[in-house]
């Protein structure tokens, strides 16, 4: 069967995934003589440096996701599906999916990258992830649960599983998750839950690196430690957690600590598709592409953004798998999409650092600028400023703005409620 999508004269690119690198493509694209096809198992583009806000009970998941069919809707030339690729068929150019084959001319892969558990099986399975929009409701729902449940306990030990929490991986989410919830025990719990001594309340760090923030400068590395060390947040650098059976955290310096949360923020790799020659797929399940972000072994076949493994001079091993390198090679694959038409020469791609940042709490981020680095409260302030007007839709803009300014004034977090969802013939 084929999926229903009309067939022009155009030259039809399919493109996997709708995250940043994909959707950046597509928008770039949109006026072009391509036909563009854009397949994801959502319908909605997730904004994902915010979903540790979601999982806080600080933004609502509507004010970080945008549907895809409101951004394409003026555009006749482009099609999007809801569908995953279970294989892809080299020699017939052919994606094989539930809802049927789709052929292509120009197959772009930006399907990012995936939970990255180092192949333990255990820890995969009793711990929490926080990769997509639902699993960060999902942890805003089991950690309000377990304060719920905490209030009825009376035996000490068992009531720290309950509200004691452990982050696994000193990275952006592991370090902005860890100041979060330090934000909440200082100024939500006690109004909400009186009953409970939030004093008892521990919130552990784990990071295998001797430091935070790798990716970072040392300064910005001291000073993230230092603010969650004020915070109250117990950081242990240069550990791993070999097991988590779903009540005991063992680490490899022969410690344990007990919690029924465990959060996974420690690494990430490729997600695989069927059908590709083994030699496309490297480092961390990455796919090797040249400086034109061709996979190697294939033809017509591109990737960008986080599943893809480019070296440069200047990133001798590999890029950063966040959204600036995303965004420019999927803008950067468009414009020599383009070029192709034109029989232009393609130009080969070169990442442009803008800098990087974190943040750990209120008036309290670091920022890296190429040329410096500065912390504090204008740090903060760049930081907030740069995600505002990195989320699409002006709606969300304007509910995510005034959902900051009453956090800040109030000290406040309004959308602590306990929603799962529901079905017939489901609890």
């Amino acid at each position: 069967m084929k999926i229903n999508i009309p067939e022009t004269k155009q030259e039809r690119i399919v493109v996997i995934g709708g995250g940043f690198a994909g959707l950046s493509l597509v928008r770039k694209l949109a006026k072009s003589n391509y036909q563009v096809v854009l397949l994801d198992k959502n319908n909605y583009h997730q904004f994902q440096p915010l979903f540790y806000q979601v999982a806080m009970a600080g933004l609502e998941p509507s004010s970080i996701s945008f549907p895809f069919r409101k951004l394409f809707r003026r555009h006749k030339n482009l099609f999007f599906r809801v569908t995953e690729v279970e294989r892809i068929d080299l020699e017939n150019k052919q994606l094989h999916t539930p809802l049927g084959h789709c052929n292509y001319d120009h197959l772009v892969i930006a399907i990012g990258a995936d939970t990255n558990y180092y192949s333990n099986e255990e820890v995969e399975k009793n711990v929490l992830p926080m990769k997509s929009v639902g699993e960060a409701l999902y942890l805003r729902n089991s950690i309000l649960a377990d304060y719920e449940k905490a209030l009825s306990i009376t035996d000490f030990d068992e009531r720290q599983g309950y509200i004691d929490i452990v982050i696994v991986g000193g990275g952006p989410t592991g370090v902005e998750l860890a100041g979060a919830l330090a934000e909440m025990k200082k100024y939500i719990l006690p109004k909400d839950y009186p009953e409970l001594n939030c004093e008892e309340m521990d919130i552990h760090l784990i990071q295998g690196a001797p430091q935070l923030l790798a990716g970072m400068s040392e300064a910005s590395s001291k000073q993230a430690l230092e603010y969650l060390q004020d915070m109250d947040v117990q950081v242990k650098l240069g550990t791993r957690v070999n097991r988590y059976d779903g009540r005991f955290a063992y680490l490899s310096d022969d410690t344990k600590i007990r919690s029924n949360k465990v959060i996974w923020a420690a690494g990430i790799h490729g997600n695989v598709i069927p059908g590709l020659p083994a030699e496309a797929s490297t480092y961390g399940r990455r796919l090797a592409v040249d400086r034109f972000n061709r996979v190697q072994g294939t033809k017509d076949i591109y990737a960008v953004g986080d599943i893809a493994y480019m070296e440069e001079p200047d990133f001798a091993k590999g890029h950063p798998q966040v959204a600036q390198v995303a965004i420019q090679q999927g803008q950067n694959l468009a414009d020599n999409l383009k070029r192709a038409l034109q029989q232009k020469e393609w130009k080969p791609f070169s990442y442009k650092d803008k800098g990087s940042m974190a943040t750990v709490g209120r008036n309290r981020a670091v920022v890296d600028l190429p040329t410096f680095s500065f912390q504090g409260f204008m740090a903060w302030a760049v930081w907030l400023l740069v995600h505002l007007f990195a989320i699409l839709g002006t709606k969300n803009k304007v509910f995510v703005f005034l959902n900051w300014v009453w956090n800040y004034l109030t000290y406040d977090q309004s959308l602590r409620l306990i929603i799962k969802a529901k079905g017939k013939g489901k609890d």
